[in-house]
C-alpha cells in the first residue's frame, strides 16, 4: 500500500511538472526542443491520411446503407461482438410486395402476370445489391476500419509517449539552467548540477528511443497507403460488376415484358430492347429544350416485311387501351399516304399497334389517320 501511494504521488509530480513547462511553452516563457523536419513531415502525412481515411470509411458507409438507424444497429452489433443480422434490401421487399399484389389482383391477369415478372427481377436486384454489399464491407470497409481503429491507435499512443518525453526532456533542460545559474553565483560545484546533468542525459535517451520507435510507425503509413489502394481497387471492381449485373437483369425483363405484353397493352413508349437501350434517335425532351428552330433528321421509312404487306393505316384501330396525346414539335410533310403530315404546337392522339417500327407512331387528327415519326412529338401524360 505504501509503494502505491509513492508512486501515485510520483506520478502526480511528474504530471504536475509537465503541465507547467506545457504551459509556459504557450505562453512563450519556456524553451521546447523542435523535433526534426523528417518526423514532422510523417506526422503530418500521417494525420492527413487518417483524417481523409475516415471521411471516407463514412461516406462509404452512407453510400451502402443510407439508412442511420440501420448503421447504428449494425455499430452496435460490431461492438458487442455479435453476427449482424441479414437485412431485407429494398428491392427484395419491393419484388414481394409486387408479387403478393399479383396474388391479390389474380396472377393470370395481365397486370397480375407483369408484376410477378418484375417483382421476380427485383428480387434479383436486390441480390446481386446484397452480394455488393457484403463485397465491399469485406474487402474496403473492414481494411479501412482496422485501420483507423488499429493502426491509427497505436500510432497515437506512441505519439503521446513521444510528446510526454519531449515535455520531461524540456524540463530537465530547465533545471540544469537553474542549477548552473544557481552556481555560478554561489561560486561553487553543487551536487544539484551533477543530479540535472544525469536527469537530462537519462531524458534525452528516452527521448530519442521514443522518437526512433514513432518514426518508425509513422513510415508504415506508405504500406498503409498500398494496402488501401488495392482494397481500393477491389472495391471499384465489385461495384462494376453489380452494375453489370443490374444492366444485365434490366434488359432481361424488358426482352421479357416485350415478348409476354406486346400483344395485350404495346408500349411504344419503352426503350426498343434490341438496341440495349441506346436510341438512335434523340428523345422528345431532349429536342424541345435544344436551341433554335431546326427540326430533327426524318427518321427512315419502315422496311420491315410484315408492316409493310400487312399494316393498312385505314383499317388500323385504336386499342381500348394505350393511347395517348403529343404535341407536335416540327412541321413534318408526309412522304407517302401512310403518313400524316404535322403542323408545329397541334395536337394530336398517338397510339401503336403490333408489329410496328418503334421510331414511329400511329397519329390522330379529327377524321385524319396516318403514321408519324416519334422524334417530331412530346409525348404528354
Amino acid at each position: 500500500m505504501d509503494f502505491n501511494v509513492k508512486k501515485l504521488a510520483s506520478d502526480a509530480g511528474v504530471f504536475f511538472t509537465r503541465a507547467v513547462q506545457y504551459t509556459e511553452e504557450k505562453l512563450g516563457q519556456a524553451e521546447k526542443t523542435e523535433l526534426d523536419a523528417h518526423l514532422e513531415n510523417l506526422i503530418a502525412r500521417a494525420d492527413c491520411t487518417k483524417n481523409w481515411t475516415e471521411k471516407i470509411f463514412r461516406q462509404t458507409e452512407v453510400l451502402l446503407q443510407p439508412n442511420p438507424s440501420a448503421r447504428i444497429e449494425e455499430f452496435f452489433y460490431e461492438k458487442l461482438d455479435r453476427k449482424i443480422p441479414s437485412r431485407t434490401t429494398n428491392a427484395e421487399l419491393l419484388g414481394q410486395y409486387m408479387q403478393d399484389a399479383a396474388k391479390e389482383f389474380g396472377p393470370g391477369t395481365p397486370y397480375g402476370s407483369t408484376l410477378i415478372t418484375v417483382g421476380e427481377f427485383q428480387k434479383r436486384l436486390g441480390g446481386a445489391e446484397r452480394e455488393f454489399l457484403h463485397t465491399s464491407a469485406i474487402n474496403f470497409l473492414t481494411p479501412l476500419r482496422n485501420f483507423l481503429e488499429g493502426d491509427w491507435k497505436t500510432i497515437s499512443k506512441e505519439r503521446r509517449l513521444l510528446e510526454n518525453r519531449r515535455l520531461d526532456l524540456d524540463v530537465c533542460k530547465a533545471r540544469l539552467k537553474k542549477a548552473k545559474s544557481a552556481e555560478a553565483k554561489a561560486a561553487l560545484w553543487s551536487e544539484e548540477v551533477d543530479k540535472a546533468e544525469h536527469e537530462l542525459r537519462v531524458a534525452q535517451t528516452e527521448f530519442d528511443r521514443q522518437a526512433e520507435v514513432t518514426r518508425l510507425l509513422l513510415e508504415g503509413i506508405s504500406s498503409t497507403h498500398v494496402n488501401h489502394l488495392r482494397c481500393l481497387h477491389e472495391f471499384v471492381e465489385a461495384q462494376a460488376a453489380y452494375y453489370i449485373q443490374c444492366h444485365k437483369h434490366m434488359q432481361d425483363l424488358q426482352k421479357e415484358l416485350s415478348s409476354a405484353n406486346g400483344d395485350t397493352f404495346p408500349n411504344a413508349f419503352a426503350v426498343n430492347a434490341s438496341t440495349s437501350g441506346v436510341s438512335t434517335g434523340p428523345s422528345p425532351l431532349s429536342i424541345a429544350t435544344l436551341p433554335g428552330p431546326s427540326s430533327p433528321s426524318r427518321p427512315p421509312n419502315p422496311s420491315n416485311a410484315l408492316e409493310s404487306s400487312t399494316l393498312k393505316i385505314e383499317e388500323v384501330k385504336p386499342p381500348a387501351t394505350g393511347t395517348r396525346k403529343a404535341k407536335v414539335l416540327y412541321d413534318y410533310d408526309a412522304a407517302d399516304t401512310s403518313e400524316l403530315s404535322l403542323l408545329s404546337d397541334e395536337l394530336i392522339t398517338v397510339y401503336t399497334v403490333p408489329g410496328m417500327d418503334p421510331d414511329w407512331l400511329i397519329g390522330e387528327r379529327g377524321n385524319q389517320k396516318g403514321k408519324v415519326p416519334v422524334t417530331y412529338l412530346e409525348l404528354l401524360s
